[in-house]
């Protein structure tokens, strides 16, 4: 490791990280040194992934915090900026798929238009209103935020995700088009604004969506959810395997560390090759 990948002391703010991609992100994070503040939803988690790290030598403190709520961000910001004394790194990852229930159903609904977007929009724009001023007084900050490759490239016509995920494909699109208008407004603060565009990954998050596959190909019936996925992978992965949320940690560690100071406005697809451009 280079000093210019060195986080040594960064602190950083990341969501959703008690588990799933935020939390390989977190680990990456906190082995190159830096210091986490581990958030999520469920504080319970966030103490148990905070004393992992704690445990394995790490610094990282727990704190709860619902991006969907500007409030609850704002005061989340407040606590980590009196913690730590300040913000170097924020991570924008809390997300959902669609709305409880959705893994059962073939088709898209206003719940889960609204449960997208509230979460993976306008979460990761309350997230950003709490931190970018602090960001910008002093004139320093990374700001990664957690898309798709599915908000790059719609599903193929036969494909077996169904379009109950359509709003959370838009949902990301949208998230790589906040990148780019952010990295714009935040560039004269010397902050930069960069997404990583995850492939397909062994999740929680992927395993409902192995048994929303389940539940509307009765060709798929009798797999586990393990084996949807990894038919998958098979199906849409040019390098042949899948994903890890180490792979998306490491991708975040570049994109905040001094190697990538002269990259902004960028979504990096992490993705085995599924989706090029």
């Amino acid at each position: 490791m280079t000093d210019a990948t060195n986080l040594d002391g960064a602190v950083t703010l990341i969501t959703g990280a008690g588990r799933g991609i935020g939390l390989g992100i977190a680990e990456v994070l906190s082995e190159r040194g830096a210091v986490i503040a581990v958030s999520d939803l469920d504080p319970d988690s966030a103490t148990v992934a905070a004393n992992a790290f704690n445990a394995g030598g790490a610094q990282a403190v727990p704190f709860g915090g619902d991006t969907t709520s500007q409030e609850s961000m704002d005061a989340l910001a407040a606590a980590v900026i009196e913690e730590f004394g300040h913000i170097d790194i924020l991570v924008c990852n809390a997300g959902v798929i669609g709305a409880p229930g959705y893994q059962e159903r073939s088709d898209h609904t206003e719940a889960d238009w609204d449960a997208t977007f509230g979460v993976n929009v306008k979460g990761f724009v309350h997230t950003t209103n709490s931190v970018a001023p602090h960001m910008r007084s002093r004139n320093a900050g990374r700001i990664v935020n957690i898309a798709s490759h599915g908000g790059r490239k719609p599903r193929g016509a036969r494909s077996t995700l169904g379009s109950v995920q359509t709003p959370y494909s838009v949902s990301k699109a949208a998230v790589i088009q906040w990148t780019h208008l952010l990295a714009i407004e935040l560039a004269q603060h010397n902050i930069t604004v960069n997404a990583v565009c995850p492939g397909v990954l062994w999740t929680p998050m992927w395993e409902t969506i192995a048994e929303n596959q389940k539940s509307n190909n009765p060709e798929l019936a009798e797999l586990t959810p393990r084996e949807v996925f990894d038919q998958s992978i098979k199906a849409r992965m040019p390098m042949g395997r899948e994903q890890t949320p180490r792979d998306i940690g490491k991708a975040v560690a570049f994109l905040a560390s001094d190697d990538a100071s002269e990259i902004t406005g960028q979504a990096l697809n992490v993705n085995g090759g599924a989706v090029m451009n």
